[in-house]
């Protein structure tokens, strides 16, 4: 009778055993398998020895201007991951788009710097910023669950988060990381096994660029929004010129943008928190994220009556 052997990949570098599915060595991060798509300089992985993790602003600049490395650094302490602060600053983006809102707006019978009218200028603010937290926060999700099902078809993930990190419930971490010597080429991988997956807090990070996109949004809308004139806060008046003001062109280029950041620029990060978290295949991780994001934005296009009148 006939048995079963499973075979492994020996990694060049360290000398360890590896899945034959893996395309890095779990131990010591030296590609096993390179893809052609890994040309590209986003898409390369790393292979340098990582010692510890970056400070939460530095990923975040890697996010927007070397992702390969800021998701290698996250991937070896994803409970560092900087997916919080990317969400909370997005919002505060949101509240400073409510302010931008009410900069256009002209009272022609108040103190603009009275008491009244920086209430009026500070609800706005807050109600901007609570709006965009939570919308924010459930559009991520949403998109974070559609990706995952499409890893699941592509590259297996949420199996293969499984089989790396024991299973998908986030546990605290019971060992001291000081006792991991900072001169092994081991400590990447053991760090990689040793904690949780943490995965939404590490795919959140693939909206960063929407800290670069709201902040754009922003200088739209202070420029591109005409200037209203007010005579009385009174709340019908109010009503009748967040009409006009929402009914502004400027809101179609807004969307565009959005519709843009999710199908091309959002699907890339994406894919790379995918490989990095399951290590598989960037190429077959990437097909999918593309076909969810173009889905995504198109819906999301087609939604938007500011696009079409």
């Amino acid at each position: 009778m006939s048995q079963t052997v499973a075979t492994f990949l020996r990694c060049p570098r360290c000398g360890n055993e590896n899945p034959t599915e893996s395309f890095a060595c779990n131990f010591c991060g030296v590609r096993l398998k390179i893809e052609k798509l890994e040309k590209f300089s986003i898409f390369r992985r790393m292979e340098k020895e990582w010692i510890k993790p970056a400070p939460w602003y530095i990923k975040i600049f890697w996010l927007l201007f070397k992702p390969n490395k800021a998701f290698w650094d996250i991937n070896h302490k994803r409970s560092k991951s900087p997916g919080g602060y990317i969400l909370l600053f997005c919002s505060l983006l949101y509240g400073l788009m409510g302010l931008a809102v009410t900069s256009h707006f002209n009272f022609v019978n108040r103190n603009p710097y009275s008491a009244t009218v920086i209430f009026f200028y500070l609800t706005f603010f807050v109600t901007f910023f609570v709006f965009g937290f939570f919308f924010q926060l459930i559009f991520f999700a949403i998109l974070i669950w559609l990706f995952t099902k499409g890893a699941n078809y592509a590259v297996g993930f949420t199996e293969r988060l499984e089989t790396r990190f024991g299973g998908l419930k986030e546990t605290k971490e019971t060992y001291k990381e000081a006792e991991i010597s900072p001169f092994s080429i081991y400590k990447g991988g053991t760090m990689l096994q040793i904690e949780a997956s943490h995965k939404f807090s590490m795919m959140l990070c693939a909206f960063a660029p929407f800290l670069l996109i709201n902040t754009f949004k922003l200088l739209i809308m202070l420029v591109g929004f005409p200037t209203i004139n007010i005579e009385e806060l009174n709340l019908n008046q109010i009503d009748a010129i967040l009409d006009q003001m929402f009914a502004s062109p400027t809101w179609g280029i807004l969307d565009m943008i959005d519709a843009l950041t999710i199908a091309i620029w959002v699907p890339i990060l994406t894919t790379l928190a995918i490989r990095e978290l399951s290590n598989s295949s960037t190429t077959r991780a990437l097909i999918p994220s593309f076909i969810i994001g173009f889905a995504v934005a198109i819906i999301f296009y087609f939604l938007r009556p500011t696009l079409f009148g």
